[in-house]
């Protein structure tokens, strides 16, 4: 998220405001009026489910909607008039980087000077076609042909290269735009929900395909599908070209900000990128190629263009398509001690499954189900791999994995580096910082204690928070006592101490940033060789305001963690006791309300916190405050309620409030608000089977505010990943025969620990644009993603009826009619048991088994003995599915919702039984 400050730029980007609390008018006011354009010539076909046109001078597409909804437009057609220049791309558009023996690399591009097109013979299923060689460029050396086609009631796109030359040509780079209706711009939030679409790419190989969703989540959706030799290689960001940008033969002349990321390339071959531009990337998504054609040689490549009735009917639209569909379970992150599992569905068998780096994974045949061949994977080696999956026609699949280490070992990984490397304990700082635990630089492996951006060293905004967030959302399952009591240290001396205002009128409030620019009060300190003249380096005023309502739930988190702790650990809190947290968590959500109204009419990041305070002051008897912030909340959801999509930020549009708005919507029983919310969620939340990408809730200009290499970028596994991963367990609790739901939630919430390297310094995100590929230097603002991990961290044992039983983080086996599961999440603590509706929480104790009889529903539970710090287990019991039987623990004491069962020194066993 931006700071407040940022907020006129926004609306300055958007010309039209999306947010729901400004008058529209006042928004229009601003805006200079719109120039005029020549109209747009085209010609309209009906193919399949869906009516296309193409413009008739250069055949481009400039319009693709569902037959059966003339309204709305996968492209952006309603813009063509205004993108009709030299340098806009288009579907049927071509970038090419070529070279001869000997040569350098020449660039061409339909779209960079148009020149007239050559149009050839077209007429029953071929729709339109041209020799679009001249508007290519001067001097190349091939002829491109382009033609659309009616193949059986499918859109599809072609172009064929002839080598007309003397010599061979080595085709180096070679990109379809693929230009979607991305663009926020001109729109309210409405619009944009019902208008535009965000696409997201599986990047592999010829089994590659783009999904084209719409924001609100509803179909159909649009897949973008290859034809033979047509791999997805690489995913290239076109280039933009305006506000003063150079011209780029391979660019754009739309901008890419806030309101619209972009668009894209479908890209071939990348051999020629990988050889200039991103010679310094890391690792791409697989080994970039190049081809050559012969003295009158020639290739075809094309793409088609598809329905699928829903997002959730993607995979099923794939089989009916004859395209190879992978699914990997619990997703393609495998920590090193998790039994997953490959499920393969292809027309062709499979050749060979190779691993890349050899040996990083190992995936061994296992039998078959229902059409699908069954792979059990382990992972060898940390970090990136590949799995190529080579097919008997010689087509070649490849799934992106990431292997971790076992996720306990994880988790004490980044608590130790988080109060070590980044345990910042200076007295003589003149901000009072100390002791903190600030930014990290992994570049330079030292804290980041100053920077333009203020907050990004003043422990708030997201930025500054997430590194002392995420060192206090690891305790709440995985609490250290050393790591602990630094943490006490911090919220008294410093959260409590300085970032928030501890007496009179607004005691609670929370500032901006403790770091702020003023030579004047501290003469020397700054360093000369940084900007400090943006509106990024906050005065000492600005930086004190109360208004962002947005650090209220960092703060409000550190004070809950100890709550709970202190609560359920006896002996491990002693600053205070565990009354007092809860009493101040209390205290920060009224002073939000009270100082920063204006943002809370949004929901928040890590606003899921704010429930679980309410249910404990419920619990805790705490009646007063809990009917107090209840009236508060419930002010906020009714808002939400009367809003088509409640879903409104800072920015123009945002994934960042849709988890606070569901839980709280689901809170007040406003269930079909709930829905909607969800839906929206999978609009922007793919599952897709590639690490970076399944779970990978989007975002695209947090490393403006929070990273080291400041650009509008798509962002893996941004905080969005977890925190919207949230929301979706909780739908798919509610319906556990909806499977999707809890694919795309266990791949964000794992995706979201690829930020943390071998040595537990976790980064803001992974740069995805293929000159970089490698995770951010700055720890940033990670911090907010791994609280929606250790919020949400599960197992889940589910009984699909296509894929049989499944174990999501946790290895499973059968034995004489018992489902036997170990749970290796990264908590340890939750277990959701599908086929019971039973979720099974533990605010203290870990699990270290359960087992499951589907005949008679009997459930056991293993918990591991007893440390210093949890002498007993908290276990509490909930059913989430209707009609479900409730469970209960005889002969365990219940207090406040849950049952506290005694440990020991050995393993202890308990039966959970059914009502």
């Amino acid at each position: 998220m931006t700071s407040r400050a940022l907020f006129p730029i926004a609306l300055a980007i958007a010309t039209v405001s999306t947010l729901p609390v400004l008058p529209a008018a006042s928004a229009q006011e601003a805006q200079p009026k719109k120039p005029s354009y020549p109209p747009i010539r085209t010609t309209s076909f009906k193919v399949g489910n869906f009516v296309l046109a193409l413009r008739q001078d250069t055949q481009t597409l400039a319009r693709l909607s569902p037959a059966g909804e003339p309204a709305f437009d996968f492209v952006p057609g309603a813009r063509e008039a205004e993108r009709q220049a030299d340098g806009y791309v288009h579907i049927g558009d071509l970038n090419l980087r070529l070279r001869t023996a000997g040569g350098d690399w020449q660039d061409f591009a339909s779209a960079h000077l148009r020149k007239p097109i050559a149009a050839l013979k077209s007429g029953g299923k071929l729709l339109a076609a041209a020799d679009i060689t001249a508007s290519m460029g001067a001097g190349i050396p091939l002829t491109v042909e382009r033609r659309w086609v009616n193949e059986g009631g499918v859109p599809a796109l072609r172009f064929t290269l002839i080598n007309r030359s003397k010599a061979p040509v080595e085709i180096g780079a070679l990109g379809m735009p693929m230009v979607f209706d991305n663009i926020i711009s001109d729109r309210t939030l409405e619009q944009a929900h019902t208008e535009a679409s965000f696409t997201d790419p599986y990047i592999g190989r010829d089994a590659g395909y783009l999904q084209v969703t719409r924001l609100n989540g509803k179909g159909p959706s649009l897949l973008v599908l290859p034809e033979k030799d047509t791999p997805l290689e690489a995913y290239r960001p076109i280039d933009v070209a305006y506000r003063g940008h150079a011209p780029n033969i391979f660019s754009d002349r739309s901008p890419r900000d806030q309101t619209s990321e972009g668009f894209y390339d479908w890209t071939v071959a990348s051999k020629g990128f990988a050889d200039k531009e991103w010679s310094k990337a890391g690792e791409q998504w697989n080994t970039p190629t190049s081809f050559t054609l012969a003295p009158g040689e020639h290739r075809t490549i094309g793409l088609r263009f598809v329905q699928s009735p829903a997002i959730e009917k993607i995979e099923d639209t794939l089989v009916a398509q004859k395209r190879p569909v992978a699914i990997g379970i619990p997703g393609y992150v495998v920590p090193m001690d998790l039994d997953a599992t490959l499920f393969l569905k292809s027309p062709q068998r499979v050749a060979s499954i190779a691993s890349y780096p050899d040996g990083a994974l190992v995936a061994t045949a296992d039998g078959s189900i229902n059409g699908y061949a069954r792979y059990s994977v382990r992972g060898r080696q940390w970090g990136r791999s590949r799995l190529t999956i080579t097919y008997v026609d010689g087509s070649v699949q490849t799934i992106s994995y990431f292997v971790t280490k076992p996720l306990e070992q994880t988790m004490a990984d980044l608590g130790h580096f988080a109060t070590t490397k980044q345990w910042y304990d200076d007295k003589s700082d003149p901000f009072h910082r100390s002791p903190a635990i600030l930014t990290y630089d992994r570049d330079a492996d030292k804290i980041v204690t100053q920077e333009p951006r203020v907050w990004i060293s003043g422990m708030s905004d997201e930025g500054g928070a997430g590194s002392w967030v995420a060192a206090i959302s690891k305790q709440l399952d995985n609490p250290d006592p050393a790591e602990v009591a630094k943490l006490e240290r911090l919220i008294d001396e410093t959260v409590l101490g300085t970032l928030q205002v501890k007496d009179g009128e607004h005691a609670g409030g929370v500032k901006k940033s403790i770091f702020y620019y003023e030579p004047s009060e501290h003469p020397g300190y700054y360093d000369p060789t940084e900007n400090w003249k943006n509106w990024t380096s906050w005065s000492k005023k600005d930086a004190g305001d109360l208004g962002r309502a947005y650090n209220y739930p960092h703060v409000a988190i550190g004070y809950w963690v100890l709550y709970r702790l202190a609560r359920n650990h006896p002996g491990l809190v002693t600053a205070h006791d565990w009354r007092w947290y809860l009493d101040h968590a209390t205290i920060t959500v009224d002073a939000m309300m009270r100082d920063a109204p204006y943002y809370t009419q949004f929901g928040l990041m890590e606003g899921d916190v704010f429930v679980d305070i309410l249910k404990d002051l419920k619990r805790e008897g705490m009646t007063g405050e809990a009917t107090k912030m209840e009236a508060q909340m419930k002010g906020r959801a009714d808002h939400w309620k009367t809003l088509a999509y409640p879903f409104g930020s800072e920015m123009a549009w945002d994934s960042t409030g849709q988890p606070e708005v569901y839980a709280w919507m689901r809170y007040f029983g406003y269930d079909k608000q709930a829905d909607e919310t969800r839906d929206a969620i999978l609009g922007y939340d793919p599952t897709i089977p590639s690490w970076g990408y399944n779970g990978d809730a989007r975002r695209y200009w947090d490393f403006l505010y929070g990273g080291k290499v400041s650009r509008i970028e798509r962002q893996i596994h941004h905080y969005g990943s977890t925190l919207n991963a949230v929301p979706l367990f909780d739908a798919y609790r509610h319906d556990p025969a909806d499977l999707h739901l809890l694919r795309v939630a266990y791949g964000g919430m794992m995706g979201g620990i690829t930020n943390i390297d071998q040595s537990g310094f976790s980064s803001a995100a992974f740069h995805s644009w293929p000159d970089m590929m490698k995770w951010d230097s700055y720890t940033g603002d990670y911090g907010m993603g791994f609280f929606g991990h250790a919020y949400a961290a599960a197992t889940y044992l589910v009984k699909d009826p296509t894929l049989g039983w499944l174990g999501f983080g946790g290895n499973l086996s059968e034995a004489t009619g018992v489902e036997h599961i170990v749970p290796k999440d990264g908590a340890r603590s939750r277990l959701f048991i599908a086929p019971a509706g039973l979720w099974i929480t533990l605010e203290a104790g870990k699990i270290a088994s359960a087992d499951y009889a589907p005949a008679t529903g009997k459930i056991m539970l293993t918990l591991d003995p007893a440390d210093a710090t949890t002498p007993q287990a908290r276990v509490f019991l909930e059913t989430t599915t209707a009609g479900a039987k409730a469970y209960a623990l005889p002969g365990a004491a219940l207090e406040r919702g849950g049952y506290s069962v005694p440990l020991s020194g050995q393993p202890t066993t308990i039966d959970l039984v059914g009502q």
